[in-house]
């Protein structure tokens, strides 16, 4: 009988179901059991059994999940962390050494830049800051012999800039580095960067990956056949690295996350919906002064995202008149929108830049505008959440 969970030609929300994750041998169950150990009994000194010998190495939940997201971006192989931020970590290690230099972007996640600025610096890794939407400013900011990774989101982090993948990949190859995609913001299902060109991706699995706001993980999905700038296999670094930096997911993690991918087509698709749905109300309220959402026909690189992207995703920015105190107001007078960080659950989430996820990189040259707010825009009823947005901007400016 043939094997749905190997099967590649399987669409999308198939291979979510069921990729990595065959009925239990033992007993048949169709949910991957939540393997709550730390060690296996051996087949004899050296002989394991299924490769499973310890789980820092190795463990048939994460496995599971590792299998699935490597087939959901099309990609070698997949990796689980304990966080968003540990996948970095490790990924940065495999790839790098001091002395090395990095492009980031200018408009990113402020853990991502404090980890780039205040973790590798003082490991002697250099880096310089580029606006990732302008693909001259990137071929710019490489230093050529020097630069090992390009690293970028897209949609960026907070104001949902767009990057165009397959030209920065080919920007970042004639130079000899790597391209690694923060995938986080779109997901799997709306943005395929391995497809386009790209070496690497990384999500925060926290956010749309488990989607529940109930598990903080990380994934890394690798390309078959990259190699580093010193000709190792990019794939077995990062494994050799994921097993001897530690940082994995645990089990129960790994099957919250594997539990939350199963759904991620139908809720991205209703996510989408009332993103959608939300900008045009915003886009006629008179207290709202611009609004960042890549779906918009006069977005910057609006073509690029049509392009490249099935949607245009659930997460909006805007500003608003008044400035940081009116912005920080509004975040505070909502009441089915969740003052909160984080953002991918199921509920809507609201929150401050400025004074929250971006606060630490405040004085540099990615600080955001101080009349931000960001929307995580959940699956709730969208008309209650426009009611309450309209609400709060109607008291409020």
């Amino acid at each position: 009988m043939p094997d749905a969970s190997t099967n590649p030609d399987l669409g999308f929300a198939s291979r979510a179901i069921h990729a990595g994750q065959a009925p239990d041998p033992t007993t048949g169950a169709v949910v991957p059991p939540i393997y709550q150990v730390s060690t296996y009994k051996q087949d004899g000194v050296g002989g394991l059994r299924g490769g499973y010998e310890y789980s820092r190495s190795a463990n048939p939940t994460r496995t599971a999940l590792e299998e699935c997201i490597a087939s959901l971006e099309g990609g070698d192989r997949g990796f689980a962390f304990a966080s968003g931020l540990a996948g970095q970590d490790t990924l940065l290690r495999a790839l790098i050494r001091p002395g090395d230099h990095v492009v980031v972007p200018s408009d990113a996640y402020g853990g991502t830049y404090r980890q780039f600025n205040k973790v590798f610096v003082p490991w002697g890794i250099e880096h310089d800051i580029a606006a990732i939407a302008d693909v001259d400013a990137v071929r710019a900011a490489i230093r050529p012999g020097l630069t090992k990774v390009v690293w970028i989101e897209t949609p960026t982090n907070p104001l949902l800039g767009i990057a165009d993948i397959a030209a920065l990949a080919d920007v970042a190859h004639e130079a000899g580095a790597l391209l690694v995609v923060d995938n986080t913001f779109a997901s799997s299902y709306l943005q395929q960067p391995l497809a386009l060109g790209a070496d690497v991706v990384t999500h925060s699995a926290t956010k749309y990956a488990g989607g529940h706001s109930d598990v903080v993980g990380g994934l890394v999905v690798t390309r078959a056949g990259v190699e580093t700038a010193r000709g190792e296999d990019v794939t077995e670094q990062v494994a050799f690295h994921q097993n001897a930096v530690g940082g994995v997911a645990g089990p129960f993690d790994s099957w919250l996350v594997l539990r939350g991918l199963k759904t991620l087509a139908v809720r991205m698709e209703r996510h989408c919906d009332n993103a959608e749905a939300v900008v045009e109300f915003l886009q006629g309220h008179p207290g709202v002064t611009k609004v960042h959402y890549p779906g918009l026909a006069d977005h910057p690189n609006h073509d690029v995202a049509a392009r490249q992207m099935t949607r245009f995703g659930g997460m909006v920015s805007f500003q608003v008149k008044g400035g940081d105190d009116v912005a920080a107001k509004v975040c505070a007078e909502t009441e089915l929108w969740t003052l909160g960080e984080s953002l991918g659950g199921v509920e809507a989430l609201i929150e401050h830049p400025g004074r929250m996820t971006h606060a630490s990189v405040a004085g540099t040259a990615l600080e955001v505008p101080s009349d931000l707010i960001r929307l995580s825009v959940g699956i709730e009823d969208v008309d209650d959440l426009i009611a309450d947005l309209k609400q709060a901007l109607d008291r409020l400016t």
